[in-house]
């Protein structure tokens, strides 16, 4: 499967199901990578060509019907709510979301749980079941935004010791430290005795 949001990065897709998770985080615009994904037309193809995909993938049925008028909203705001948990900022939320699951077993009888809906719904029942099966296979800690404040762009950690804090070390590692390079030599001139 093409995830074309994060390839742009030129990031390595996360391994299963958090894939369609990272895909959706990076649909936000990065400069100079790219706009916003889930703005207008972009984002109806978008939505649209990432659920029929992730469905055939997974041998699911997917989403009823074309986009809806307030699909790229919810996705958007799903977009939002999930980069506040991969930072640990999210708040509790007491009232659940309303998307639709359904179990399902797969050729190995396995349970699958099956999103339902209109695209938009569709997307955020199945991003949530990928969430789920993540933080109970201990892979949810891997999966992180970029520290470049300019950046922010979600990766999967690959370290051995999970502490990776930047998607491409050169890029983004390389500017956090000129810029922390340059605070400390202003700060030793700042703090060098003048000459009297």
């Amino acid at each position: 499967m093409s995830w074309a949001s994060t390839e742009r990065y030129r990031i390595r897709p996360a391994p299963g199901g958090l894939a369609l998770v990272q895909e959706l985080l990076n649909t936000r615009a990065i400069p100079p990578y790219g706009e916003d994904v889930l703005a207008g037309g972009t984002g109806v193809r978008w939505l649209r060509d990432v659920t029929a995909a992730w469905a055939e993938e997974q041998g699911w049925p997917g989403p009823s019907g074309e986009p809806r008028a307030g699909d790229l909203e919810r996705v958007r705001a799903l977009r939002e709510r999930l980069a506040a948990l991969v930072t640990g900022e999210a708040e509790p939320v007491r009232a659940p979301t309303d998307v639709s699951l359904r179990p399902g077993l797969d050729e190995e009888g396995r349970v699958a749980l099956v999103p339902a809906g209109s695209p938009g719904e569709w997307l955020e029942g199945a991003v949530w079941a990928q969430v789920l099966l993540a933080q109970a296979d201990g892979t949810w800690q891997r999966l992180k935004l970029c520290r470049e404040p300019a950046c922010r762009s979600a990766f999967y950690d690959r370290s051995r010791n999970n502490s990776g804090v930047w998607h491409d070390v050169r890029r983004c590692g390389n500017a956090a430290n000129l810029r922390a390079s340059r605070a400390r030599r202003k700060q030793r001139a700042a703090e060098a005795p003048t000459g009297e």
